[in-house]
């Protein structure tokens, strides 16, 4: 492979909106062991939350998926392949890293629970800030200060 062929592919690999639009695989090989890849993310992402006992199992996928990735990407990297292969080794990661994506954000908030929240948490300081500038104490009593 060139030298710019493999710039590319890595440029690809490794470029910030690279999932967007791309597929999950639905079988992906990781050490030797045939995983039902797009199944497993779509079953885990169908809940709201992942349970307890599910949490393990999840962490242990997305390792394994992180390894995964960097095994595909040192041949790129040291331009041990053909042009072709590293071709079908940067799709991989990229739909890898699909499914990264896709099971890292399985327990951030929904941004309109993440927006309840922020609106709590700033009147909670808001109040407080008040409480502190009128001089009333937590028990909402007044302190030794003259109030107008």
């Amino acid at each position: 492979m060139k030298e710019y062929e493999r710039k590319g592919l890595l440029e690809r690999v490794n470029r910030e909106a690279a999932t967007v639009g791309a597929e999950i695989p639905e079988e992906i090989e990781i050490q030797g062991e045939p995983i039902e890849l797009q199944s497993f993310v779509f079953e885990i992402k169908r809940r709201d939350t992942v349970p307890p006992g599910e949490r393990e199992r999840v962490e242990q996928a997305k390792r394994n998926l992180r390894r995964e990735r960097l095994e595909r990407l040192e041949p790129i990297e040291e331009n041990e392949v053909s042009y072709d292969r590293g071709e079908e080794l940067a799709a991989s990661i990229i739909g890898i890293d699909r499914a990264l994506d896709a099971l890292e954000g399985l327990d951030a908030p929904d941004p309109e629970t993440e927006a309840e929240r922020q609106k709590a948490a700033d009147r909670k300081r808001w109040m407080s800030f008040l409480k502190k500038a009128l001089g009333r104490d937590d028990a909402g009593g007044a302190s030794g200060r003259t109030r107008f």
